[in-house]
């Protein structure tokens, strides 16, 4: 069982930045994939980062690309999320989530077992 505790959400103006951060809890964490997703007001969730165990690989949503970084500390257990240059179309409820298994579909929801409660970004512009 791993629980995820989300931060590092808040109000930022366009072309800002921020840090996210998914602290979880369990001594197997190290070995879970971890995706970060988003839901804007009055839209679908969507994909928007994703890292393998060992961090080596990384997946983005093309919209993301190139201004958000994923990365990981095993040691203390969290996955962050660098945002930098935000727009006002990036202000969403930011969810991590933790698959323990290998998957081939990393920007899927139901491939994820665990949720965060989730962190709220606003960018005004």
């Amino acid at each position: 069982q791993v629980q995820l505790v989300e931060s590092g959400g808040g109000l930022v103006q366009a072309g800002g930045s921020l840090r996210l951060s998914c602290a979880a809890s369990g001594r197997t964490f190290s070995s879970y994939g971890v995706g970060w997703f988003r839901q804007a007001p009055g839209k679908e969730r969507e994909f928007v980062a994703a890292i393998n165990w060992s961090g080596g690989n990384t997946y983005y949503a093309d919209s993301v690309k190139g201004r958000f970084t994923i990365s990981r500390d095993n040691a203390k257990n969290t996955v962050y999320l660098n945002m930098n240059s935000l727009k006002p179309e990036d202000t969403a409820v930011y969810y991590c989530a933790a698959v323990s298994r290998l998957v081939l579909r990393v920007r899927e929801e139901y491939e994820y077992d665990y949720w965060g409660q989730g962190t709220e970004v606003t960018v005004s512009s």
